[in-house]
């Protein structure tokens, strides 16, 4: 799965993915301004741009993110942001926010977000918050199945997804050539999503959800729900 997903840290600037992130970190940022907290995990973190963002923000706060790509985890740290790759149930420690940003949720199939939810629970502080979105059945049947390329000059991404609605999976293959020297040289991987129905979520916790919003970001059809959930 590592390899996949340094496959897509190297192609996400092409994707558009750069462009949304702040739409949606906006809600990140509106609901942790309401609340009183010291220490925040992001897991998933990505390139590190919510946790930079954050920094600007409440410089105050002690900040980690932690990701599963090395590719992912080395962005994160030439922002000057504490980052590691490592698996968050094999982490140390303890949070009063945990967050989950643009559909990480999503990468879990039910067995492995059982297990995750469970270790989200473990590095909560009572009271703590969990906070995270995930795709709507919308985003996976309409938005995002199809075919992709893009041209980036010294890279071409193609990429082919479908959603499987018998089995709530989502495939994207993922083709990239990388120009070296004078030649391209092709890398080839798959990523999987799994659709999730908040009230399923709800059945795998003990954390009471708090609130959830529906959220258009691509269309006026709702494409993510954004959770709060409390220890």
């Amino acid at each position: 799965m590592s390899n996949a997903l340094d496959l897509y840290a190297k192609v996400e600037d092409l994707l558009g993915v750069n462009e949304v992130t702040p739409v949606l970190n906006a809600y990140y940022h509106e609901t942790l301004e309401q609340m009183a907290f010291k220490t925040l995990l992001d897991v998933g973190c990505g390139s590190g741009g919510f946790l930079w963002e954050l920094s600007k923000k409440q410089p105050s706060v002690k900040t980690l993110g932690i990701d599963l790509s090395p590719v992912m985890v080395e962005m994160t740290q030439a922002k000057g942001l504490d980052a590691q790759c490592i698996d968050l149930c094999k982490l140390e420690g303890k949070f009063d926010v945990i967050t989950a940003i643009f559909d990480m949720v999503n990468y879990l199939d039910k067995k492995n977000l059982k297990r995750f939810l469970g270790c989200i629970e473990e590095h909560l502080e009572e009271g703590g918050h969990f906070i995270f979105d995930i795709n709507t059945l919308f985003a996976f049947k309409v938005v995002a199945a199809g075919s992709f390329i893009k041209d980036g000059g010294e890279r071409f991404v193609t990429i082919d997804s479908d959603y499987l609605e018998d089995v709530g999976e989502y495939y994207m293959d993922f083709t990239l050539f990388e120009k070296k020297d004078e030649h391209f040289v092709k890398s080839q991987d798959e990523i999987t999503q799994y659709y999730h129905k908040v009230n399923e979520i709800e059945k795998l916790t003990k954390m009471k959800l708090l609130s959830k919003k529906a959220i258009s970001i691509y269309s006026n059809e709702a494409e993510k729900f954004y959770l709060v959930f409390k220890k």
